[in-house]
């Protein structure tokens, strides 16, 4: 049977189709009426293919951005317009009938063809005349084949794909919750997941061996460029008795290939991934979202400086960075005035030269005899120069990461074009709340702590959990743990955290009861994917891989949401305004 809109679309359209008489369908791109012969650029989800109309009157009418079918047969260009930006630049389609099917009666908001340089609340408003640029377009069909690739490894390696729900208990751990109003149930509330957590968990308890799903989550934080505001999908998958390192050889293995599939020009970390401990990367990368790009490492010069005579810098925490790269004149002022910026008093350096002398504002505290020293510690060669950072055992670390990540930056020694990967293991259990001072989770309170109850016998603040992250050129991909599916266990940790019995009970029930019936050991991660496209794609920005985003203000601009309901949708569920 003959479609009776179209019979071909621009992807399957060749030279050997020259003669045949086809009817398209798509957008008017562009037109260029040159009198006595007129032009239309056809834009259809496949390509663009050139339309010549030899009668004028088969242009009345049609405007840009319109959507139409044409009909008439397929022939060749003049060698002269070959057009070799396009698949189809050496044919034509000779229209002999044309039919509107849709038709613009609005002035267009913006360019379809530079619609990614139009303000952000505009193009979201209007994200379905977005979508018709190419490179929003191929984001989003480059989307559906990176998820179409993660489904079937994960396939591939045994894991069975289960949809877990979306309405669910709230949880008082983590990000804000999104809560839905009960009908039927007074005064009580759903809440949208943060991440399938429990119900993986309960999956393992079930007998389920290896889970995975492409899964939606939701939280109610503010958007950043790499955050999208209000929900996220991530590759999420767990495996019944496994390890930390069952977990890494999974995780390492779809990302690689995924990375190596989808940016083939591109240098990835071979495997197996490094794996770096917390404590070390909040030393040598001041962050424990490390940049491996960045060749530059802090060395700790702490108990160096409690020997000379700098007094800013006795007692307090001292990190420095080595680097072996010429500087322009203005260079450490510039440098400076970013120091100022993220709330340094200061940057100290020293310029070494040929003779091993040092150069700089602090020469003069460091005694003769210690030079040698420092020579040796910093690992310091003529030419070089090293900067110093000073503060409190919290923030000199920190601050010293960001320095690191703008020296990578200003004298060009990131490197290109390359993802490099690497774990992140080795996190504390707990740290103290600034506000409260009491001990708190540092992340995710199911994790299995190190030593089990033994654990609890010290500090709680030296307990290390059998936690990770996975991250890629400074941006944190995935987190995961070593589930705790002890129940004795469980009940230790939540009380360290505050949490008795029976509010563990209340508040997580299901894995409580869950753990008194066999639960095998567990451990799992989880990938975000739209950050894992964003980088795939190079994007500055998340939502440029999302088909419908929200706004940085956490905003649908295109439906209107959030959006007001009315009073007999409130009194249905209960609620007040106040």
């Amino acid at each position: 049977m003959e479609h009776i809109y179209r019979t071909v679309t621009a992807d399957k359209l060749t030279l050997s189709d020259i003669g045949a008489n086809v009817t398209m369908c798509g957008w008017v791109e562009n037109i260029r009426d040159h009198g006595g012969v007129s032009f239309i650029d056809l834009r259809d989800f496949y390509g663009v293919v050139q339309v010549v109309m030899r009668e004028t009157s088969l242009l009345e009418g049609i405007s840009r951005e319109d959507c139409i079918s044409v009909s008439g047969p397929i022939e060749a260009r003049d060698e002269e317009t070959y057009n070799p930006k396009i698949p189809t630049g050496t044919i034509e389609l000779n229209c002999k009938s044309v039919k509107i099917l849709g038709k613009v009666t609005e002035k267009l908001p913006f360019e379809i063809i530079t619609s990614k340089e139009t303000r952000e609340d505009i193009r979201l408003k209007y994200r379905f005349l977005d979508m018709r640029n190419r490179k929003v377009k191929d984001n989003i069909i480059f989307r559906s084949k990176v998820i179409s690739f993660l489904r079937s490894q994960m396939e591939e390696m045994g894991f069975l794909e289960v949809q877990t729900p979306i309405l669910c208990a709230s949880s008082p751990e983590g990000a804000r919750d999104y809560i839905v109003p009960s009908r039927r149930y007074k005064g009580k509330f759903y809440a949208l997941p943060q991440a399938p957590q429990q119900y993986k968990q309960l999956l393992m308890v079930g007998g389920i061996d290896k889970y995975f799903q492409i899964a939606p989550c939701f939280r109610d934080e503010d958007a950043r460029a790499d955050r999208s505001p209000g929900e996220f999908y991530q590759l999420d998958f767990e495996m019944a008795f496994a390890t930390q390192e069952d977990v890494f050889a999974v995780g390492e293995k779809v990302l690689y290939e995924t990375f190596k599939k989808f940016a083939p020009e591109a240098k990835v970390t071979s495997l197996p991934f490094p794996i770096i401990s917390y404590k070390q990367a909040m030393l040598e990368y001041g962050t424990d979202k490390p940049d491996l790009r960045n060749p530059l490492k802090i060395i700790d010069l702490s108990e160096f400086f409690s020997r000379c005579t700098f007094k800013p810098f006795i007692g307090a925490t001292v990190r420095a960075i080595k680097v072996s790269a010429e500087m322009s004149k203005g260079f450490h002022e510039k440098l400076l005035e970013f120091a100022l910026s993220i709330g340094m008093g200061g940057l100290g350096y020293l310029e070494v030269g040929e003779d091993l002398t040092f150069k700089g504002p602090i020469d003069k505290f460091i005694p003769e005899k210690l030079k040698g020293e420092l020579i040796t510690l910093a690992d310091l060669k003529s030419g070089d120069t090293i900067f110093f950072i000073a503060d409190s055992a919290q923030k000199a670390p920190i601050l010293a990461g960001q320095i690191r990540q703008e020296l990578g930056k200003r004298l060009n020694l990131i490197e290109e074009n390359a993802y490099r990967f690497c774990f992140v293991n080795d996190f504390p259990m707990y740290e103290t709340d600034e506000e409260t001072g009491k001990i708190c989770f540092t992340h995710n309170p199911f994790s299995m702590p190190q030593g089990g109850l033994k654990a609890f016998e010290g500090d709680p603040l030296d307990i290390l959990a059998y936690q990770y992250d996975i991250v890629c050129n400074g941006v944190e991909l995935s987190s995961g743990a070593v589930r705790n599916h002890d129940l004795d266990i469980m009940v230790k940790a939540f009380a360290v955290a505050g949490y008795t019995e029976e509010e563990l009970e209340n508040k997580f029930g299901a894995l409580y009861t869950a753990f008194k019936f066999g639960a095998p050991p567990h451990a799992g991660m989880a990938p975000g994917i739209d950050r894992m496209l964003m980088l795939l794609k190079n994007e500055e920005n998340i939502r440029e891989v999302i088909a419908f985003p929200m706004s940085s203000s956490g905003q649908d601009l295109m439906c209107g949401a959030p959006c007001e309901v009315t009073e007999t949708q409130l009194r249905e569920v209960h609620i007040k305004i106040r």
